[in-house]
């Protein structure tokens, strides 16, 4: 409740995609009333506009909040390593002729002199004034803005051309980010295209800035806001209502593109089995990755309770099954070393399918839970991030850690596939 009496309305429209993402709240609410001088009668609405916001106008707001809060954390990780790129190659050729304080000045030149004196200025109020809490930011290159590192990145390109090879690629992505810039420090509305363009923008910079990890085996990059609230969900990353969606946002290859080490288990790991062809999990198993496959027993009873639970035909299930297992059989068959690729059966009642997932320096898993009425095509999924550097502070209290013990103890008590 604020100062105002207004409460925020309940409820997760908040969420990017979610109901709040609707196009039509409009920012002000209710349109303005006209005001009027003639007493009011009792019980009757106040006199002047309409302060009030509604539900609707709420819920455009808070999605603006989102939206922009999401690009400033981008903007802001783009400008310190900027920053750090320009003070790092520039200051020893300046330092030593000019000072501590005066470098960056003489490295802007008679061309940047404006905006560098302006700079100068404000550090000079900040020290006054007290905005200055680390002392590490007591300097002027701390109160250039992006525009401005840009500009001294590009009057002495000779010196940043060792460390980058496209300079072109570099200001491209620059551009880019400069329309949310605008939008973001005007506090406008921030379209969602315009964000994802941001975003894209700012990891591509981060990869050639030498700041960000490009590599397969860190698919689904950890995202600048996952960083900073990513403890407030253990290590579930995404949610999503069924597996159509997620393949939207994350495709079977780059899922399983790149692993080294794969382990599934489920009823009959459609996911896998029916997105990822076989010469490619024939490549990736003789590229390192070693593979365990969990499935439930064709011919086990909890199969046939399965097929009644989804209204299926005696056996429709259990064939379904078989097929995929024996699609498995073949890969494993054309293997080097077939060792690599093992295949299980277990008799259990199927409570979960999961794809546990492990490149070089990160893991991510999929995860469903077994609704009674629902194909797993229709159930609503998990992403966890496990594994290397993407495992939050408490990684013990995590979900991937739980999905993977669940894992090996039905592996322990399962059967080979021959």
């Amino acid at each position: 409740m604020s100062s105002g009496g207004l409460e925020l309305p309940p409820g997760d429209s908040g969420h990017e995609g979610g109901p709040a993402d609707a196009v039509g709240a409009a920012p002000g609410g209710a349109a303005a009333a006209a005001v009027s001088l003639a007493p009011q009668a009792a019980g009757s609405a106040r006199a002047g506009a309409e302060l009030d916001w509604g539900t609707e106008a709420w819920s455009e707001v808070r999605t603006r909040a989102q939206r922009a809060g999401r690009a400033y954390i981008w903007l802001n990780l783009i400008e310190q390593r900027l920053r750090s790129v320009v003070g790092a190659v520039l200051r020893p050729i300046y330092e030593p002729v000019h000072g501590e304080d005066d470098w960056v000045v003489a490295a802007a030149g008679p061309a940047g002199q404006e905006w560098v004196q302006r700079a100068v200025a404000v550090r000079e109020v900040s020290r006054r004034k007290g905005y200055l809490l680390d002392p590490a930011d007591d300097n002027v290159l701390s109160f250039l803005t992006l525009p401005q590192l840009r500009e001294l990145m590009v009057q002495h390109w000779p010196c940043f051309e060792p460390y980058f090879d496209d300079r072109r690629e570099i200001e491209l992505a620059l551009d880019e980010l400069e329309v949310t810039r605008n939008v973001v420090s005007r506090n406008r509305a921030l379209s969602r295209a315009v964000l994802e363009q941001a975003e894209r923008a700012s990891a591509r910079l981060l990869e050639v800035l030498g700041g960000g990890a490009g590599s397969r085996a860190d698919r689904l990059p950890i995202d600048a806001v996952e960083d900073l609230v990513g403890d407030r969900y253990a290590d579930v990353i995404s949610v999503h209502p069924d597996r159509v969606r997620l393949q939207r946002q994350l495709p079977a290859e780059d899922l399983f593109g790149g692993a080294r080490r794969l382990d599934a288990i489920g009823i009959g790991l459609n996911l896998l089995v029916q997105n990822f062809s076989g010469r490619r999990l024939v490549r990736l198993t003789e590229a390192g990755c070693r593979v365990r496959l969990l499935f439930l027993n064709p011919a086990s009873s909890a199969v046939k309770r399965r097929e009644r639970e989804l209204g299926l035909r005696k056996g429709e299930l259990s064939r379904s099954v078989e097929m995929n297992i024996l699609h498995v059989r073949r890969v494993r068959a054309g293997l080097r070393d077939p060792s690599r690729f093992e295949i299980h059966v277990f008799d259990e009642t199927p409570r979960f399918t999961a794809y546990l997932v492990e490149g070089q320096s990160s893991g991510i898993a999929v995860v469903q839970s077994y609704l009674r009425r629902a194909r797993g095509m229709e159930a609503p999924v998990l992403v966890l991030r496990g594994g290397g550097r993407g495992v939050p502070k408490d990684s013990e209290h995590g979900l991937f850690t739980t999905y993977r013990e669940e894992f090996e103890a039905v592996w322990e008590d399962s059967r080979p596939v021959s």
